[in-house]
């Protein structure tokens, strides 16, 4: 009982101090509400209201940038889909560093900061930023285009999707490879589709009896004969190589860019079929083994 009144006595008080200071808390809340509510619920509708038009206005000046950088054709889907992204967010942080003004907010310090920010982010993004930097470049330069057949740094494949930090390609056994822009820019690009037309290189070979004018006569009449082989520029046949069982001609259609394995498949066909009906010899390979010296016996 002796120390049973004095914890008591501390315990009751700590619960008063509690009260005291919720109920001097909730008075000066109540005070700031009667004094600064009415000017409070003025700036939050007006921040509101900012917002509203404000998206209003992003949304029309996207539109307009989009619109503008879309009617000249030299310019990428990737630099339009850039810039847009970049006038969209600069302007959304220009609307709400506005409306936070509403509030007495200092902006100064706020954009000194996002400087200070920035400067610290970039060290710890250098990939990162490596990638933004050459997808600026891809979107500058422009070397494909959605839908192009393409080769970059090994990988061949039709351009799927391009943003500012990544390629995505799909290879022709349906794979799906995504290829960071820093790589893409670094690496040489070859662009299949990006003309209008191509050339398609194949090899027939003949027996080393065979008369080579008949045979270059054969193969030029079957190949220019393919449907989507172009007149001009006409088909190149002559001899490159004298391989180690045949003499081999070099055969050079050309065809339009979309029409360029149907070209080479049939030109293929038509080069084996131009040779049989001219009667002339396609040798397997084959090699003359000589002896010197061998027994009689054998």
């Amino acid at each position: 009982m002796l120390f049973q009144m004095p914890v008591t006595s501390v315990v009751v008080g700590a619960v008063g101090d509690v009260f005291e200071n919720e109920g001097a808390a909730a008075s000066d809340a109540w005070e700031w509400v009667v004094t600064n509510g009415r000017e409070f619920g003025v700036n939050v509708v007006a921040f509101l209201i900012i917002l509203l038009v404000g998206k209003f206005l992003i949304g029309w000046a996207c539109k307009a940038t989009r619109a503008s950088l879309s009617k000249p054709k030299n310019v990428s889907e990737l630099m339009v889909n850039f810039t847009v992204n970049v006038v969209n967010k600069i302007l959304w942080i220009l609307v709400v560093l506005v409306g936070v003004s509403r509030f007495g907010v200092e902006v100064g310090p706020f954009v000194a900061g996002l400087g200070v920010s920035g400067f610290i982010l970039g060290f710890a993004f250098q990939d990162a930023l490596g990638n933004l930097a050459s997808g600026i470049m891809l979107a500058l330069n422009a070397p494909f285009h959605i839908g192009d057949f393409v080769e970059i740094g090994g990988i061949v494949g039709v351009v799927k999707e391009t943003n500012m930090m990544a390629t995505t390609l799909t290879t022709p056994d349906n794979k799906k490879v995504v290829a960071p822009n820093k790589t893409v820019w670094g690496s040489p690009i070859t662009n299949y589709t990006a003309l209008d037309t191509r050339r398609v290189d194949l090899t027939a070979g003949i027996a080393y009896g065979e008369d080579i004018g008949k045979a270059r006569d054969a193969i030029l009449a079957a190949v220019a004969a393919c449907e989507g082989v172009l007149e001009d520029p006409g088909v190149t046949v002559e001899v490159v190589e004298m391989a180690d069982s045949s003499v081999n001609f070099v055969v050079r259609p050309w065809c339009e860019t979309a029409e360029y394995w149907n070209v080479f498949f049939r030109a293929n066909r038509a080069i084996k079929e131009g040779l049989d009906a001219a009667g002339i010899e396609i040798p397997f390979p084959q090699m003359d083994v000589h002896f010197d010296g061998a027994p009689k016996e054998a």
